[in-house]
């Protein structure tokens, strides 16, 4: 039970953070670790000896499912049974559900189609309902991890609706549902592609490597071109990158510290740089001369976002400088194995899952070294290939 012997409640469950367990009813317990993590587990006896379930994670399974779920086990260890045989036998999560049928199809699908299937899905529906079950899998679910991209990414989105339907279709030919959540159930409720906003345009991944070396060749000015490369090398935003101070970085390190006043989120930001990144910074030292800033314009003041979206106009780039991060978003989703959480961290993005947001709070930064600098060297292969 809870600290005064009465049974947990939905508001304590979301706003506890002490370390520790705490009682509910027929042996259900909520654990807090010290990193924020909460779960539930169920201590019971089966067969005369003590065990201990874990029942899921809070993000994930609310009060009401743990409880449900210990009366049951509850039930069969006092008839005798055994709940983790009975657990055994039961429906699958999404994820696990999703696996299944990505190696039903694998074979008949082209290694693209495949890719982009298993990406989509990892990277937006398992993070939301990846480890709920598919029979409890709601429409509401699934609006839920359509709705923030229905507008910048509907396209995306649309097969994001369509890929989570195929698991769906297939938990009903597995007899775990008798209905689609995906399917016309959320038609109505999603917006029409006519009113869909219109959202800054970004590169593919693979010809961001082209508009750098466009960029490059083109005659701007130094600042405007190291600034642009370096704003694709450390997928920051364009403020961030054109308000850059050398105070700021520390080149040996390899780190460029960014104070909350210089965050859209007011938050400080630590970015890790890449050999390359370190690379440009070395660059722009030589033409930054006195300036307290890394890029400055020719008259020694912070360029404005005109000088970078501009360029791009010229040189016939079919995006916008902003769209860097977009890109390197999507090509750590699919050429990637990065963490959902690495992954926006590196963004600079504000974790809303519980879970990731107490995973998260080291900034994940060596981790992020890692994948910045595997994003660098993608880069450069690419430059590579083209110049080949």
């Amino acid at each position: 039970m809870g600290k005064h012997g009465r049974k947990l409640t939905a508001a304590f469950v979301r706003s506890v953070h002490e370390p520790g367990l705490y009682w509910d009813e027929h042996g259900l317990v909520l654990r807090v670790k010290p990193s924020g993590y909460k779960q539930w587990i169920q201590r019971l006896f089966i067969h005369g000896k003590r065990r201990e379930l874990g029942l899921g994670p809070v993000r994930l399974v609310t009060l009401a499912e743990a409880r449900d779920a210990a009366l049951a086990n509850r039930k069969v260890a006092r008839a005798g049974g055994d709940p983790r045989a009975t657990r055994r036998r039961s429906v699958p999560t999404f994820e696990r559900a999703a696996a299944k049928v990505f190696a039903m199809h694998r074979t008949s699908w082209s290694a693209k189609h495949a890719a982009q299937w298993a990406s989509t899905l990892r990277m937006y529906a398992h993070p939301r309902i990846g480890g709920k079950r598919v029979d409890r899998i709601t429409s509401a679910d699934v609006m839920g991890v359509l709705m923030p991209i229905w507008s910048a990414k509907h396209t995306t989105a649309k097969r994001v609706r369509e890929r989570i339907g195929t698991v769906m279709k297939w938990a009903i030919a597995q007899g775990y549902r008798v209905d689609n959540p995906a399917g016309e159930a959320i038609r109505a409720a999603l917006p029409k592609p006519g009113h869909v906003q219109k959202h800054l345009k970004a590169l593919p991944y693979g010809e961001v490597a082209g508009a750098i070396e466009a960029v490059r060749r083109s005659g701007a000015g130094a600042s405007v071109k190291l600034g642009l490369e370096f704003l694709a090398l450390t997928a920051c935003r364009s403020g961030e990158v054109r308000g850059a101070r050398w105070g700021e970085i520390d080149v040996t390190g390899g780190v460029w510290a960014i104070p909350p006043e210089r965050m859209k989120g007011r938050r400080g930001h630590r970015v890790p740089l890449s050999g390359m990144a370190r690379e440009i910074l070395a660059q722009a030292k030589e033409h930054a001369r006195q300036s307290e800033l890394v890029f400055p314009s020719a008259r020694g003041v912070q360029l404005r976002a005109l000088h970078f979206s501009e360029l791009f106009r010229e040189l016939g780039i079919p995006a916008v400088p902003h769209g860097f991060r977009s890109s390197f978003r999507d090509w750590a989703a699919e050429r990637t194995d990065a963490p959902h959480a690495v992954m926006e961290a590196a963004l600079a993005h504000v974790v809303r899952n519980q879970v990731e947001a107490a995973y998260a709070r080291s900034d994940l930064f060596e981790r992020r070294r890692v994948l910045m600098e595997q994003w660098a060297e993608y880069l450069a292969s690419r430059r590579a290939d083209t110049e080949a």
